[in-house]
């Protein structure tokens, strides 16, 4: 009908207008000791309008819908969501003037929980993450609505060629850097959809020949690094990451193994210890799965630092911290899961005096 034209047109406009008002993220470069002639830098997703990295794939997803048309001006949207993809589309959904309901664990964050409904969002909490699939579909027949199902179309919403998606920045803000292609980009995966990207845009780009490489950091009770080692892809697990935003108990339709170089296991005792690191160095507070991530970049750099090699290494700092004060940053919380973080906190001021990670981790390259 003409007039759901109009109102399409409009809400995509809306869209593209917000975001030519979102300057892109900066990319910080981190001065730890003992680098020498190797450049950290930290890609900083926290400073979109929503908060988070989640914030491009949600603006994607919705111009996805829109575009198909499966989203309309009296379109419920739906979303499974462990916390911050939720958090960006409950944004846009308001933005465009829909309702909005995230399906998600009991557990996830009271923060992110209380910043949904501040964007006028409706959270919809089920026992455990395996239900949150299931609950999704059945609320979106019952409301006839539209499932955004980020697991899925992640990896084909969002154009991995370009338009200042999250690789071509990353490659355009190294541009006057001593090394401007990278050596490693680190990232996690929830959906697989980041990680697509960046993999897509590595070969596309022209850069695979000059040695740039991705590796996925994965956290524990996730299926993702198992798969990738295995080749099979049927692999599921019995519960959710507690790095929330990335880690799954089954492997999503968006993630792709065939991008990825190398993947790293990391415990989850070392990605909540190195929160505490990063806010030592940086001045601030990440969410879990910048810690993650912060594990697997710096083996990779104490690799590069033993081997003798220069070159910059770039991963992301996916959210702030604030979103976790009751769960990563509460004593009580840690001992609760029965984590202990001292090993690791050791292992990181070890690294900070001799530029060497001296922890093993699982790892599997292609």
């Amino acid at each position: 009908m003409p007039q759901d034209r109009h109102w399409v047109a409009d809400a995509i406009a809306r869209i593209e207008a917000d975001f030519t008002r979102s300057a892109d993220t900066h990319l910080i470069k981190l001065d730890l000791p003992q680098l020498g002639d190797i450049g950290l830098y930290l890609k900083d997703e926290s400073t979109h309008p929503s908060g988070s990295l989640k914030h491009r794939l949600a603006r994607s997803l919705f111009l996805y819908g829109l575009c198909n048309g499966w989203i309309t001006k009296d379109t419920p949207i739906i979303e499974a969501s462990s916390g911050s993809t939720a958090v960006s589309e409950a944004y846009f959904a308001r933005l465009i003037g829909l309702r909005f309901i995230a399906v998600m664990p009991k557990t996830t964050s009271p923060q992110k929980i209380a910043k949904i409904a501040f964007y006028g969002g409706e959270c919809h909490l089920v026992d455990n993450g395996a239900m949150i699939y299931d609950e999704s579909h059945r609320l979106t027949r019952e409301l006839n609505g539209h499932y955004m199902d980020q697991f899925t179309y992640a990896e084909r919403a969002t154009d991995w060629r370009g338009n200042n998606n999250i690789a071509e920045s990353i490659f355009e803000q190294l541009g006057r850097e001593p090394h401007p292609v990278p050596r490693w980009i680190v990232v996690g995966a929830g959906t697989g959809g980041t990680s697509s990207t960046i993999g897509r845009f590595i070969r596309y780009g022209k850069v695979l020949a000059h040695g740039c490489e991705l590796c996925v950091a994965d956290p524990e009770n996730s299926v993702f690094y198992d798969a990738y080692a295995t080749g099979d892809c049927s692999i599921t697990g019995t519960c959710g990451s507690r790095v929330e935003g990335i880690g799954r108990p089954r492997v999503e339709p968006s993630f792709n193994p065939t991008v990825v170089d190398h993947m790293i296991r990391v415990p989850d005792a070392g990605s909540f210890a190195a929160l505490h690191y990063l806010e030592k160095h940086l001045g601030r507070r990440c969410g879990g799965s910048t810690g993650t991530n912060l594990i697997a970049t710096l083996a990779l750099i104490s690799e590069m630092k033993q081997a003798g090699e220069s070159g910059s290494v770039v991963t992301l700092l996916c959210d702030s911290g604030d979103r976790y004060s009751d769960t990563y940053y509460n004593p009580h919380w840690i001992t609760e899961q029965g984590i202990d973080l001292a090993p690791w906190q050791a292992a990181l001021e070890k690294f900070d005096q001799t530029g060497i990670f001296d922890v093993k981790l699982d790892r599997h390259s292609t």
